[in-house]
């Protein structure tokens, strides 16, 4: 998905932001606009929050004015359902305009909407959500939105690159992630797979990592959806599905799809994540010094993962918050010794920055950059040799 040049830029910014020379700069910044949303997922309770909160145009004008954003600096504009904001066309013309390196995210449950934002506002990329087949995902998103999502992919995977974002979680299974990965593949759009975690954010009620894959079978139930005006959606029975494995199952990598491995970046974060969740895998966290993200109540959170709070932009500013030795000191400290979450945001970039220092000047060179560190419980072992082994023992 990303290619030498917005890898080489996002080391340029690490590096900046580690040395404490002048202001500091992001890779990238996730703008959570709106909590508001019209899905009803099982794995998230965005939905459910209440009173609605909105970051305004006028603060997200504000917001990019920072010296802290450059031109390269990556947005993400989601919530909720970011195109829910009363002001979202808006918001997205002025970054056609003014920062054309901007994403969008969205549920693709108002496909007509989309289409047109997208087509008159394209984004640099679009990331869509899809769980599983038709049954699944009625069962996890708690509305019949499948198809919904295919017309979506359908109709703009010649305007916009997509990708299809897929998260494993105790409502859907391997099985799933395969017919997702199927459909990727047969109508030519990237694929991104996560996990699921506990996020401060969206009010989760499973615990991650401890509630098993799939074990939350569907049963024969009402599904209470609030009026959001579209009745088409409503789920009023969810067919029941079986359990196939768990986090627990010892044989977790074996059942990984081979098709995942057509898709970049998501087979070494399935298998690491095993290694993580055991307990062997251990690095620290440098995502955090680059990349924030910002909520719609203003807040901004050291990470995706806790509930730590760094500032709150109605109070101080971006940069103020940024350059602040107190945030300087939370996040040092965080980095090293923090290896509490497996989510995409934070874990996909650090397990790139570690590979490629280590092909370059070695595990033990990397090591004293970043910290010890260990793919497995065999901590000698370089992320070349654990790979070779994992391709060859799943292939």
């Amino acid at each position: 998905m990303y290619g030498l040049k917005d890898y080489v830029s996002r080391a340029k910014k690490f590096a900046n932001n580690k040395s404490n020379l002048g202001n500091r700069k992001l890779a990238t910044l996730m703008i959570y606009a709106t909590d508001l949303c019209d899905s009803r997922c099982k794995h998230c309770n965005i939905w459910a929050k209440r009173p609605v909160k909105y970051l305004s145009f006028e603060k997200i004008k504000e917001i990019m004015k920072s010296k802290a954003i450059s031109k390269d600096t990556a947005i993400g504009l989601e919530g909720g359902e970011f195109l829910l904001h009363p002001e979202a066309l808006q918001i997205m013309e002025w970054f056609t305009k003014n920062h054309p390196n901007f994403d969008l995210l969205s549920n693709c449950l108002k496909p007509e909407n989309l289409i047109e934002a997208v087509k008159k506002f394209p984004p640099k990329r679009l990331y869509i959500s899809l769980d599983g087949d038709k049954e699944t995902y009625q069962h996890m998103r708690g509305k019949d939105g499948y198809e919904r999502v295919i017309r979506v992919i359908q109709e703009l995977k010649d305007v916009v690159p997509i990708s299809t974002m897929f998260t494993l979680s105790p409502y859907n299974n391997f099985d799933d992630m395969k017919h997702v990965a199927e459909v990727c593949k047969r109508e030519g759009v990237d694929m991104r797979i996560g996990v699921y975690n506990d996020m401060d954010f969206f009010d989760t009620d499973d615990k991650a990592h401890e509630t098993g894959i799939a074990t939350k079978t569907a049963k024969k139930e009402m599904v209470a959806n609030y009026d959001d005006g579209d009745r088409s959606l409503d789920v009023k029975e969810v067919i029941e599905k079986p359990i196939y494995t768990d986090l627990k199952d010892d044989n977790f990598k074996e059942k990984i799809p081979p098709i995942v491995k057509e898709f970049k970046e998501n087979f070494d974060f399935l298998v690491l994540y095993d290694e993580w969740r055991k307990g062997d895998l251990k690095m620290s966290c440098n995502s955090i010094i680059d990349s924030l993200c910002v909520l719609p109540n203003g807040d901004v959170p050291l990470c995706q993962n806790l509930g730590v709070k760094i500032g709150n932009l109605f109070e101080r500013s971006l940069d103020d918050i940024l350059n602040d030795e107190a945030t300087k000191k939370t996040q040092k400290h965080y980095q090293h010794n923090c290896n509490g979450c497996w989510v995409n945001f934070h874990r996909k970039y650090d397990i790139v920055l570690h590979r490629m220092f280590e092909k370059y000047f070695g595990k033990a060179i990397t090591g004293k950059m970043f910290g010890k560190y260990q793919w497995e419980a065999d901590k000698k072992k370089t992320y070349k040799q654990y790979m070779e082994e994992m391709e060859g023992k799943y292939a």
